[in-house]
């Protein structure tokens, strides 16, 4: 065996230019597909992150109903009680309770239907990022009387601008028509222009006295310590206070849930499309190798070569290619993966469409570690799957007619 595996790594330099043709497509194949891969990881990453961070929370909690349709009468239940659990936790970061209504923003340039949150500002800043994204003005502050900050997008819409008032009418639980006079504190800008153009912040206890309730909440958004602890913290808030509902961030946006779960079948799915790409290529370089070398192998069967060894030398070319390909490879994705994962890729050139999706416009690459094994195991079984077929050529011919082919 050690001579027929000599025989075979002979054989894949004897015609250099085929082999390296071989090698180089196999090496930007898997490039372009780790590199893709580790892009859209980076891009999804991004986008549920910027919701996380921005208004989802690991973990929010209503009254059941309240996401139905923003009830103001749905409240959070026995508020004190879960608040000292919350404290008590350790799984727990921080916290913020949340006075959220519906209602519609106007001014004398036009009407934008948006949620209007309630927040106290001091927790807020420990639960969201929307304090970091200040693009004017300031967080609450400048403004003695209702202050307000909304988003860029709506501030566009709406042409408004610091220190500048906006309306906002709503329906109250009674029925009765309200209209609070706002003042503009600061505009911010997150990631996604969909929150931007719909959210409205003041302070909490300004929008209690409006609604005649000081302790109206109706959300509770909290930050664990832990991402992985989202689900635990639910569900022990659920069995601790069962007239509220505790939902993940998974579970509030089910499409960024599932689309963090389906990611590691699409990366094996979107290589394994690859690859068989590049298999049919490795099938044909192989077959036109073995027919190329019909005398060589008719001569070599006719001297005592049996069946057995002619096929584990045409096996053992297809895989030292590949040897010399796939760690080529995986060497130059992991080391451009790391450096667009550290100084990311600027995408501000399509940066509206990114917004709009959520998605911030430099993107950091991101790929786990055993995803490089993975793939560097799948891309020898491909190539082990490959190789049968021209092995086979290579066992149906028959050494008498071989020797004297041309």
């Amino acid at each position: 065996m050690k001579t027929v595996i000599k025989i075979a790594w002979r054989n894949v330099w004897r015609n250099k230019l085929r082999s390296l043709t071989v090698i180089i497509s196999m090496v930007l194949g898997l490039w372009a597909g780790l590199f893709s891969v580790a892009m859209i990881l980076g891009l999804n990453e991004q986008r549920m992150n910027s919701a996380v961070d921005s208004y989802l929370s690991h973990v929010q909690v209503h009254h059941p109903s309240f996401a139905e349709n923003l009830d103001l009468a749905h409240t959070v239940s026995t508020y004190d009680s879960l608040i000292s659990y919350l404290k008590k936790d350790k799984r727990v970061k921080c916290f913020s309770s949340r006075t959220i209504i519906s209602a519609m923003a106007s001014t004398a340039h036009g009407a934008a239907g948006v949620r209007l949150i309630g927040i106290e500002p001091l927790q807020e800043k420990q639960v969201s990022n929307v304090s970091q994204g200040m693009f004017k003005g300031s967080y609450f502050k400048g403004v003695k009387s209702k202050p307000a900050i909304i988003g860029k997008k709506l501030a566009e819409e709406l042409q408004l601008d610091i220190k500048k008032k906006i309306y906002l009418s709503f329906i109250d639980k009674n029925g009765d028509q309200q209209r609070i006079k706002l003042k503009v504190a600061g505009i911010f800008k997150t990631a996604s222009t969909l929150f931007d153009g719909s959210n409205i912040y003041m302070k909490k206890e300004d929008l209690q006295k409006v609604l005649g309730d000081q302790r109206a909440v109706h959300e509770i958004g909290i930050i664990c310590n832990e991402f992985e602890d989202a689900k635990k913290v639910a569900e022990a808030i659920n069995k601790f206070s069962v007239k509220n509902k505790a939902e993940t961030w998974g579970e509030i946006a089910p499409e960024l849930g599932y689309a963090q779960e389906m990611m590691s079948g699409i990366i094996y799915i979107f290589m394994s499309i690859i690859l068989v790409a590049l298999s049919f290529g490795i099938i044909n370089t192989m077959l036109m190798a073995v027919l190329e070398r019909k005398r060589e192998l008719g001569m070599l069967m006719s001297v005592g070569m049996n069946k057995r060894k002619v096929f584990s030398m045409v096996i053992f070319e297809t895989l030292f290619i590949s040897c010399v390909a796939a760690p080529t490879g995986i060497l130059i994705s992991y080391l451009m993966i790391s450096y667009f994962g550290t100084h990311g890729i600027d995408l501000s050139a399509v940066g509206e469409g990114l917004e709009e999706l959520g998605i911030g416009t430099k993107v950091y690459t991101q790929l786990a570690t055993e995803h490089y094994l993975n793939i560097s195991l799948l891309t020898f079984f491909l190539t082990f799957l490959s190789s049968i077929i021209p092995a086979r050529r290579a066992l149906k011919l028959d050494p008498a007619e071989a020797v004297r082919a041309l």
